[in-house]
């Protein structure tokens, strides 16, 4: 009889994740597409890179961030994929920074996305060690001469329309555009005009330069679209050397070709624009400003992730506002969100991977990624003890087993349960006294049916310590439980040989009173109670989660006084935490909660 394949005992191959563009990769190798192209060594135009040698790398990736904010975890798919692809096919993935509007960019936003990208993972060198860090400002002499080519072969003029007035003329998708009243000035007028905007003689959105395309075309990006405007405003890179800056339409395809670009790969909201991608590169290398072969852009769904916001007007006002304190708060999905909050680099390398690439809009579960973190710290994250809601617990014959109140037991635990034969397991020490601190959920006087910790003359063992007996509870006016009784079982302890002696249905998570280091714990869950917060025109804001963040006062085990900032542990029951990379001392340890043992929000 054969063997369902469903079973543990199937041994077939693992199906690998989707992704179309290792096909069209792998077809331009074997065909040979760019081999013998020439690289000059750096971005350049047709003749620069005629005068190099041939290139190295097999294909030529980028990662184009605008420098206008902190990336988020969409971003991080894209880093993965362009690094990732250019890794395994022999190549190199620049890292371009996309800024061509001086408004909204700033340097701080340069620094974190470089430290992003090799957070994750990932270099911008390739295997000679030469840097392939680019600034599109930097090729803003190429953009203006490419610019003065086109108005030189007819295809390019200075519009002076108002804003209005072109947005009326462009037309929409039931009716053609309207020619400009400027689109059959002569080559010689526009030439000054667009010279005037350079210069300096024109006021902010007094004039664009555009495309001569096609105002009937059913793609509305070819109605002649904007490739220059106006803006008297200091470049974070040129400084007051331009007024006039391109649109990221003309700039983008004219990046991707100064640095040779084979797959220039985006998402599919641009997939509208890539016949003028196409145009323009047509044009430019007919006039031989650009080498052959010219790029090609591919795109790709992009990531959509539940119970996520990636709009950064939107996460601007959570910061803004207050309701965040700020970009790296451990509830964002920005990458230093979610590296303070504990994420590794390898579970979202690995998050990445596993969702594929396609060109279906689709919807990622959280609960993948925080999948792919637990598979990756199960076997690192040293373990450890910790109450979050304590109650004293207190041993009343501790003094009478022992012959002293003050008596104190060492107990000791694996750090990592879980390790390969052979290997040298780490181990926690700690103490068990006569007053420990435990889970307040772990009494109940009176417990409910099924309940196996203590209650009342019940036993249950301290983790790693002793068997106990519940023999009741201190009260205080109010009725509150302000202590837990019990008493001791003589010889039971963990790894002893009276172990075993007494049979006990619990073992309950501790901390000793003597020794246990009190922390700030952090409890963070999902910032949004909505899957899709940011869908079908939503108030985002009415969806915020208003228990995404709960702080606690609690009791750490003493193993936990070596930790750095940044250090991941499991606190036994609880899930995954990580020493605040930002707030943690050793005075005052605080500690992030990263995800629980089991998704929750899949239920």
């Amino acid at each position: 009889m054969s063997t369902p394949a469903n079973t543990k005992n199937d041994t077939s191959e693992v199906v690998k994740p989707t992704n179309f563009l290792r096909q069209i990769i792998e077809a331009d190798l074997e065909k040979g597409t760019h081999a013998g192209r020439r690289w000059g060594g750096a971005p350049g135009d047709a003749q620069h890179h005629e005068q190099g040698q041939v290139d190295e790398a097999k294909i030529r990736t980028r990662f184009p961030p605008e420098p206008n904010g902190y990336l988020h975890v969409g971003h991080a798919k894209s880093i993965c994929l362009n690094f990732g692809l250019a890794r395994d096919y022999g190549g190199v993935c620049h890292l371009r920074f996309d800024d061509t509007n001086p408004e909204k960019e700033d340097q701080e936003y340069v620094d974190s996305i470089k430290d992003a990208v090799q957070w994750l993972g990932f270099d911008w060198k390739d295997a000679q060690g030469n840097s392939n860090l680019y600034y599109a400002s930097n090729y803003f002499d190429f953009m203006y001469r490419a610019a003065v080519y086109l108005i030189e072969q007819g295809l390019a003029y200075v519009d002076e329309q108002s804003a209005e007035d072109m947005r009326a003329n462009r037309g929409d998708f039931t009716r053609p555009g309207v020619n400009s009243p400027f689109r059959d000035r002569s080559v010689a007028e526009n030439l000054q005009r667009f010279a005037d905007m350079k210069d300096g003689k024109l006021a902010d959105g007094a004039a664009v330069l555009r495309a001569k395309i096609d105002m009937a075309s059913p793609n509305i990006n070819l109605r002649d679209p904007a490739i220059y405007r106006v803006r008297h405003a200091e470049h974070h890179n040129t400084g007051n050397q331009w007024c006039i800056y391109p649109m990221y339409t003309f700039a983008h395809p004219i990046e991707d070709a100064l640095e040779h670009i084979t797959h220039s790969i985006c998402t599919l909201e641009f997939e509208d624009q890539r016949p003028f991608y196409d145009w323009l590169l047509d044009h430019l290398r007919e006039g031989g400003l650009i080498a052959s072969p010219q790029p090609r852009q591919y795109e790709f769904a992009r990531l959509n992730l539940t119970y996520v916001v990636t709009s950064k007007r939107k996460l601007k006002h959570l910061v803004d506002s207050g309701t965040l304190t700020g970009w790296d708060d451990p509830r964002m999905p920005t990458i230093v969100g979610l590296r303070r909050r504990g994420y590794t680099p390898e579970s979202i390398r690995n998050f990445c991977e596993r969702i594929g690439v396609t060109k279906d809009y689709s919807w990622i579960d959280y609960a993948t990624l925080d999948g792919c973190l637990r598979e990756d710290l199960e076997n690192k994250a040293h373990r450890a003890m910790v109450v979050l809601d304590p109650v004293k617990l207190e041993l009343t014959n501790w003094a009478e087993v022992f012959d002293a109140a003050d008596h104190v037991e060492q107990c000791s635990l694996p750090a990592l349960p879980h390790h390969a034969e052979g290997e040298t397991v780490p181990e926690r020490q700690f103490t068990l006294g006569r007053e420990v601190w435990i889970e307040r959920e772990d009494f109940a006087e009176v417990p409910p049916k099924g309940y196996k910790r203590l209650f009342p003359g019940n036993k249950v063992r301290l983790k790693g310590g002793y068997v106990i007996e519940c023999t009741g509870c201190e009260k205080d006016a109010d009725g509150t439980i302000t202590k837990v009784l019990a008493t001791v079982v003589p010889d039971t302890k963990s790894g002893t040989p009276g172990a075993d002696s007494v049979k006990v249905k619990a073992a309950i998570t501790w901390v000793g009173v003597q020794d246990g280091i009190e922390a700030e714990v952090r409890l963070y869950d999902r910032l949004f109670t909505d899957p899709q917060p940011d869908a079908g025109g939503k108030d985002y804001l009415s969806l915020l989660n208003p228990d995404s963040l709960k702080v606690v006062k609690a009791y750490v085990e003493p193993s936990l006084k070596a930790a750095q900032p940044d250090d991941k542990f499991q606190f036994e029951r609880f899930g995954y935490f990580v020493a605040d990379r930002k707030d943690y001392t050793a005075d005052k340890p605080v500690f992030n909660k990263i995800t629980g043992l089991k998704d929750s929000w899949g239920k």
